[in-house]
């Protein structure tokens, strides 16, 4: 479908197609498993604080409805596309898949640069994509969550916005909010805690000693912030870690508490004293037993694949080694890859935690929450590497092949109306 054509679809379809070619699914299943059932690419125009009137481009995809409604989070940054939702709302529907969840994948984005719009800007820009939407959203419908460039307050003008166009308060209308609006203890947490607890997995896996390892974090955001955090409370030192304006290392390890007062204040890791500097194209190639990277889609390419000295390549973003890096890293055995629809599905899962909560009105303490999550994690990581291991496949296609065939499936079950 043309009007998806973006790099990152294309990937996503590429994946798609080897675990189809794999589990040997008819020709006649394949376009109606791959391609999203609906999406939606809507004009926002608002009001600047200068005057004038500027109008965005917003999208939102919903990749499937077979098992419920669809979960995913928006995103704002000046690159979203058509094409790069779509993808990243295909990938969502196999993470749902493969952890158990009563949902189909989504995503939303809006091209903007939030960096460079005001508070009252971004609170316009988020109502009108909300009103805009209406029709296609709902708890029972598609739920979204916060991404790239959107957070906690973001969720509370989303949930506002709905609850006073139905006339009564919906907190299942969104996850992610604050806590005192209906969200769940440990969200903002959850992928980054989620990526600690795998890799620790993935440690015994390997025999490798946490106490004694070292980590590199690509994004220092939300979920790269936690995940260093995470790590470090395994007892693993966090040699280097990057953002958008810079990457930084130190070969002792870096003092993270004090890495993030650095952060809140300046916004940036970079300048951080204690440390040197470094490109992004040097901190992916480090030597270290742990790299995770947690920034943009199709970081690891054909270009490095062969030159990354990790251990554990832990995926907490999405869609960060594309199909030419795998053929590579496929022949490097001593590299145990965590796939990012395994390692990241920790915030989709307590999202799915919050959104029970908010139509029960009965809330769970944070002991319960981060118990239910890794009880999750655990059993899917299980699931994954003995699939990997029983039929010899890259852990990628065992974790894609787990999701995709459920949902496969589930389609096959219900048949295909009228």
């Amino acid at each position: 479908m043309e009007i998806y054509d973006h790099p990152t679809f294309r990937m996503a379809c590429r994946q798609f197609d080897l675990v189809a070619d794999h589990l040997q699914i008819p020709e006649s299943e394949r376009d109606r498993l791959k391609f999203p059932k609906r999406s939606m690419t809507v004009a926002l125009p608002i009001h600047c604080d200068n005057g004038s009137t500027k109008v965005f481009m917003g999208y939102r995809v919903q990749h499937h409805l077979t098992l419920g409604p669809t979960k995913g989070g928006l995103r704002y940054h000046p690159d979203v596309t058509l094409g790069e939702v779509a993808a990243l709302a295909m990938w969502m529907s196999w993470k749902c898949a493969l952890t158990g969840l009563p949902y189909g994948g989504a995503k939303g984005g809006i091209a903007c640069d939030p960096a460079k719009m005001s508070r009252n800007e971004l609170e316009r820009l988020t109502r009108r994509y909300t009103q805009e939407m209406i029709p296609f959203i709902g708890p029972q419908v598609d739920v979204m969550a916060p991404d790239l460039g959107t957070n906690e307050q973001v969720m509370a003008w989303m949930m506002d916005t709905y609850s006073v166009h139905v006339g009564a308060t919906v907190p299942s209308i969104v996850t992610g909010k604050p806590v005192g609006l209906g969200g769940s203890l440990g969200r903002r947490e959850a992928t980054g805690r989620g990526v600690g607890y795998l890799v620790n997995r993935a440690s015994d896996s390997i025999g490798l000693d946490m106490s004694k390892a070292t980590a590199v974090v690509q994004g220092f955001g939300n979920v790269g912030s936690i995940a260093a955090l995470s790590l470090a409370r395994y007892g693993v030192k966090v040699i280097a870690v990057s953002d958008v304006q810079g990457a930084i290392y130190n070969s002792g390890g870096l003092e993270l508490w004090d890495l993030e007062k650095h952060v809140a204040k300046n916004k940036t890791v970079a300048g951080f004293p204690e440390s040197e500097p470094l490109t992004n194209d040097q901190l992916l190639v480090l030597p270290c037993d742990i790299l995770v990277p947690a920034a943009l889609e199709r970081q690891i390419t054909e270009a490095n694949a062969g030159k990354i000295q990790c251990r554990i390549l832990a995926e907490a973003a999405n869609g960060p080694t594309t199909p030419e890096a795998d053929l590579i890293l496929n022949q490097r055995p001593e590299i145990f890859v965590i796939p990012d629809v395994l390692c990241n599905a920790g915030g989709v899962i307590v999202s799915y935690f919050e959104w029970v909560q908010d139509l029960q009105s009965f809330f769970w303490g944070e002991t319960e929450v981060v118990d239910k999550l890794f009880r999750i994690l655990e059993t899917a990581y299980t699931q994954v590497v003995s699939l990997s291991r029983k039929q010899k496949l890259p852990l990628r296609l065992a974790a894609l092949s787990l999701g995709i065939k459920r949902v496969q499936e589930a389609k096959r079950i219900r048949g295909l109306f009228p």
